[in-house]
């Protein structure tokens, strides 16, 4: 008996210690919650393809909703698959000749085949905002792409394009070894006006200029015949989940659990709201009513422009960005309407446009009492010169002159194969049944004129 006593006394002081061993340090506590942060920052982000799915499908007619629905659907888990497979590796590999793109082998074998939690947190992370790229061009090309070239443009883009150019600005992400060429010049986007919204952007641009404006969108005078959604509740509470995905977007990108969220959260809700005001307010002036529509891009478009500087702004000048933002929105709008690009949902004015003018703030309003900065990056309203906001510009033409031209040469090579457009007969009947063989609303009867 008693030598059972001792044993288990034995048994007591070994567990004791092995727990006292295991304690974890702040170090480990902060390390974990880095990883649960950005978790949920890659969940909240992945709700936004719920949200522009909802957009694109309420901005459009009710005979096209499965079509755009599938869509979405499927550039994410498609996009998902092939940017696994090669995408990443291209965006986040060690670089290649001074910067230009990255390698790191198919599938990334240095970092899924072990077991390093931070790194499959990043590359999940990551992933979502390689998918949000992609669906920017959904909308801009709806209801009259044909669904195949769809497929084989979002393999494009998820492989090459946007890796590529990402591996410019964000390869250093990964490691001083991944670190692009733009990157490399100080160039500055935080959670990717350039690198995720132009950049799908300037697809989306060139993938509408290459299809051409749906039928019966432009009279013989040239003048643009409205084409209603067919449900703006739907698009409303699209915007509304944006907007909750944006949460996890910008702070996130911090990928640690620390303090300096709560900045990005704030500066990004205020110029989402500023945006919506002056777009509305812009909208009210040019066309005489308080349209939905335009305010709901307008709180797009704050969220976009305010996606590079949300780090390094003061909350008044993140009211600023937003503000100019919701009336570039309206005026740009009218403006591809004028010059014949028909984007049905506005996807080139909200993420092209606004990218633009947002990575162009990062060099204007960038403060020097930014968290975690120092004074490194300062903006010309704040003494900083011309420096940076040169370099700004240089992000802004070079991702330009990617993407735009690769969308060129990708839809007018799908143009050429003649599988780019569905025919005159399909569109007017409706995506729906005629891909899909599939009526969004069955039980349902729509009147439309068009």
């Amino acid at each position: 008996m008693k030598k059972l006593f001792l044993s288990c006394l034995l048994a007591l002081g070994v567990l004791g210690a092995t727990a006292a061993e295991a304690e974890p340090t702040a170090a480990d506590v902060q390390s974990n919650l880095n990883v649960v942060w950005t978790l949920v920052g890659g969940i909240l982000v992945f709700t936004m393809q719920a949200g522009f799915a909802l957009v694109e499908t309420g901005f459009t007619r009710a005979k096209n909703a499965a079509n755009i629905m599938m869509k979405n659907l499927m550039d994410f888990a498609f996009g998902s698959v092939v940017f696994y497979f090669l995408g990443a590796a291209i965006m986040f590999g060690v670089s290649k000749l001074g910067g230009a793109w990255g390698w790191g082998g198919m599938c990334m074998p240095s970092v899924f085949a072990g077991e390093g939690t931070w790194d499959w947190t990043f590359f999940f992370f990551q992933t979502m905002f390689a998918a949000t790229a992609a669906t920017i061009v959904s909308g801009a090309v709806a209801e009259r792409i044909q669904f195949r070239s769809y497929l084989i443009y979002t393999a494009l883009v998820s492989a090459i394009v946007y890796p590529v150019s990402g591996h410019w600005m964000w390869g250093g992400l990964h490691g001083a070894e991944c670190k692009g060429w733009i990157e490399a010049l100080g160039f500055h986007d935080f959670a990717g006006s350039t690198v995720v919204h132009s950049v799908g952007g300037w697809l989306a641009l060139a993938g509408a200029a290459v299809l051409g404006p749906r039928i019966g969108k432009y009279r013989h005078d040239g003048k643009a015949n409205p084409i209603p959604g067919h449900s703006l509740v739907l698009g409303t509470l699209g915007v509304f989940l944006l907007w909750i995905g944006w949460f996890g977007f910008n702070p996130a990108s911090y990928t640690a659990g620390i303090g300096s969220i709560s900045r990005v959260a704030m500066t990004t809700n205020l110029a989402a709201c500023a945006g919506t005001c002056t777009a509305l307010a812009t909208a009210w002036i040019v066309m005489k009513k308080p349209d939905l529509t335009m305010a709901l891009n307008g709180s797009l478009a704050g969220l976009v422009a305010i996606t590079a500087p949300c780090d390094l702004v003061t909350p008044n000048a993140a009211l600023l960005i937003g503000a100019i933002a919701g009336v570039l929105v309206v005026l740009s709008v009218f403006f591809f309407d004028k010059i014949h690009v028909d984007d049905p949902v506005g996807a080139v004015s909200v993420h092209c446009v606004n990218g633009v003018w947002g990575t162009l703030a990062v060099g204007l309003f960038a403060a020097p009492t930014s968290l975690g900065y120092g004074n490194s990056l300062v903006g010309l309203f704040y003494g900083g010169g011309f420096k940076f906001l040169g370099v700004q510009a240089v992000g802004v033409v070079m991702t330009a002159i990617w993407a735009f031209g690769l969308g060129l040469i990708i839809f007018g090579a799908l143009r050429k194969l003649g599988w780019l457009r569905v025919d005159a007969k399909t569109e007017l009947k409706g995506l729906d049944v005629t891909e899909h063989g599939q009526d969004a609303y069955a039980s349902f009867q729509f009147f439309s004129n068009m």
